[in-house]
């Protein structure tokens, strides 16, 4: 796990992440599923899988919760830098994702910003927002930090930085949060109480937006289905990170990827292709 993403592409082929990346690049696994190190595993599946036709960059996608059900984001952390084609490709695969996956025919995509109107945003945002509104996908403009778990979208857009910034401060409220409800129901006789009274609620509370139902990131843009759990994952978990990759492989995600940067870039992905 400390070791560099690079020390691992050029020394541990007989690795066990470099072994079953092996087997889905050989067709003789649908998919992987690892809880190893995140730039490691993202460093080989590139090396070994390649890059479908049409996509610059892999991204992280994951399921986020929302008031609603839940929404899908990325980059979560892949990419640091991004230009306006690089978020367009973004879009196209999380819309493609949510669509086989949640048999949504037109998926609402969101891009990321700090604010809803068209003149927010630095000069990448603003010329990606362009794209996506030229692109055909069902584009519903700018959505702030908030708008993530109000469900404004199906997909949300973002660079890898200001993913991975989101949503680990996300992650970090949630565990503040719930550290404080403890604390409080812990006062005193009377709050302990209060906290057998309610503990059907706070058992739904604690299922509804319960990590372990949302692990298994998902790395698009590969040519075989790559999917990163967390860590410290339960058994709960890394069997939710399982049937995401079961359902990506099922639903034929990559080759609705592939079809609809085809339709939207014929040329670019004819000429890579060659």
């Amino acid at each position: 796990m400390d070791e560099s993403p690079a020390l691992a592409l050029r020394n541990k082929k007989d690795s066990s992440m470099r072994v079953a990346i092996n087997q889905v690049k050989s067709g003789d696994a649908d998919a992987i599923v690892s809880a190893g190190n995140t730039g490691a595993l993202m460093a080989i599946s590139r090396f070994v899988l390649k890059m479908l036709p049409g996509i610059d960059r892999p991204a992280i996608c994951a399921p986020l919760p929302t008031v609603n059900g839940h929404t899908h984001m990325l980059d979560l952390g892949a990419n640091v830098d991004c230009g306006p084609e690089h978020l367009l490709q973004f879009g196209i695969m999380g819309a493609m994702l949510v669509a086989a996956m949640e048999h949504k025919d037109q998926p609402t995509v969101g891009l990321l910003n700090i604010g809803e109107e068209e003149i927010k945003g630095n000069e990448v945002v603003k010329a990606a927002a362009e794209l996506l509104r030229a692109s055909g996908l069902n584009f519903v403009g700018n959505v702030e930090g908030d708008g993530i778990y109000k469900g404004d979208a199906d997909v949300v857009v973002c660079d890898g930085f200001v993913g991975n910034v989101a949503l680990k401060t996300s992650e970090g409220l949630a565990q503040m949060l719930a550290s404080s409800l403890r604390e409080e129901f812990k006062r005193n006789w009377l709050t302990k109480l209060a906290a057998l009274i309610a503990i059907s609620v706070l058992n739904n509370f604690k299922r509804r937006f319960d990590h372990r139902r949302y692990n298994g990131a998902i790395l698009l843009g590969l040519k075989g289905i790559s999917v990163k759990s967390h860590g410290s994952a339960d058994i709960l978990a890394f069997g939710n990170a399982i049937s995401r990759a079961c359902d990506a492989a099922e639903n034929r995600v990559l080759e609705r990827i592939s079809s609809r940067i085809a339709e939207m870039m014929p040329v670019a992905v004819a000429v890579e292709s060659v």
